[in-house]
């Protein structure tokens, strides 16, 4: 049974939509925070690669 998305389904409400859409938007905002941070020199603790824990 395929997955079902908010934005596929009329009878979601459109404020879950928008939370769901917000949480991607700000853990993708992270990742390339974190990115770039590394890129020059920084360290910030244990990071998450493919979902497990990393420590440098």
């Amino acid at each position: 049974m395929p997955v079902l998305r908010g934005e596929d389904i009329g009878l979601v409400r459109p404020y879950l939509v928008a939370c769901e859409r917000r949480q991607e938007e700000r853990r993708q905002r992270t990742r390339w925070r974190e990115l770039w941070l590394a890129v020059h020199g920084v360290g910030i603790g244990p990071r998450f690669v493919h979902g497990v824990e990393v420590t440098a």
